[in-house]
């Protein structure tokens, strides 16, 4: 496995259709080149929108589900807060997979989801550098610090806070650690948190703040290291899922199969930590 090709993910994220006839052609020409998606797998597979951090766990949570079930998917990756938008402009996805809360609960106040739908994960944040950094990884960012009282942090990259909820917790973290302001003008803005995360390890930054689940695969270990930020430093990453109500009965099955034991077997292989029983939010 390997990351998400920068180009493609932007070229999804970048997605901001005006009409729903051309959002449609163009959402149909992207998801056909990203994801869990294959030439044999049939056109009316659901479509599906997941966040870019749980790449790696989902593709196989797909595989096993393909295995068990014989059913397809089509999986498009990319920022939680890109994909509301494309849905809200009639993107026809038939489940999202979000990084957090607030952006299902935008959807299903707006009414784009049958409901408000269920914690499937909790998110985790790694600080990460290449190999060759000159960056001290510990927990409570101390090296980092050094790092930039030393004036020797030129780039550090995180996901864009604007729309990637692992950015929002990144500059939390930075912030209640009092570094965002000096960090501010050095970072590098991935589109998601696998940009984010390929970026921290491309050899032109000092490091960054990623997800936890993407860190943990063996092309980022090859290249770079990390350490567990605790939980303690942000606000909990409660990653929800909803259904469409266009959603089919594979989305369904899929959608139940994410709850499976299965899924959260792979899930915590991943680094996630699992939600309580029907962990849902308040009506």
């Amino acid at each position: 496995m390997s990351f998400i090709n920068a180009n493609i993910t932007q070229l999804a994220d970048s997605f901001r259709p005006r009409f729903r006839a051309g959002a449609i052609a163009l959402f149909f020409a992207i998801v056909s080149s990203v994801g869990f998606s294959s030439a044999s797998v049939a056109s009316d597979a659901p479509a599906i929108a997941a966040a870019a951090n749980i790449k790696f766990a989902v593709d196989e949570i797909a595989i096993r589900f393909q295995q068990q079930t014989g059913l397809a998917l089509r999986i498009s990756y990319g920022s939680s807060g890109n994909f509301v938008t494309q849905i809200q402009h009639g993107a026809p996805f038939e489940m999202m997979l979000s990084a957090d809360e607030d952006y299902i609960e935008r959807l299903h106040q707006a009414g784009f989801t049958q409901n408000d739908g269920v914690v499937y994960a909790i998110g985790r944040l790694a600080l990460a550098a290449p190999k060759k950094s000159p960056l001290i990884l510990d927990p409570e960012l101390v090296g980092l610090a050094q790092l930039i009282a030393d004036g020797k942090v030129s780039r550090f990259a995180i996901a864009n806070p604007d729309h990637a909820p692992y950015g929002e917790r990144a500059r939390e973290v930075l912030k209640t650690k009092g570094l965002w302001d000096a960090l501010q003008p050095k970072l590098i803005l991935g589109e998601n948190a696998s940009q984010a995360a390929q970026f921290t390890i491309s050899g032109s930054t000092q490091g960054g703040i990623v997800p936890l689940s993407l860190v943990l695969t063996p092309e980022f270990t090859k290249r770079g290291n990390y350490v567990v930020i605790p939980d303690s430093l942000y606000q909990p990453l409660n990653q929800r899922m909803a259904l469409m109500p266009n959603a089919s009965e594979t989305a369904e099955r899929f959608y139940q199969y994410m709850q499976s034991t299965d899924a959260q077997e792979v899930l915590t292989q991943f680094g996630f930590n699992l939600p309580k029983p029907a962990v849902k939010k308040a009506d």
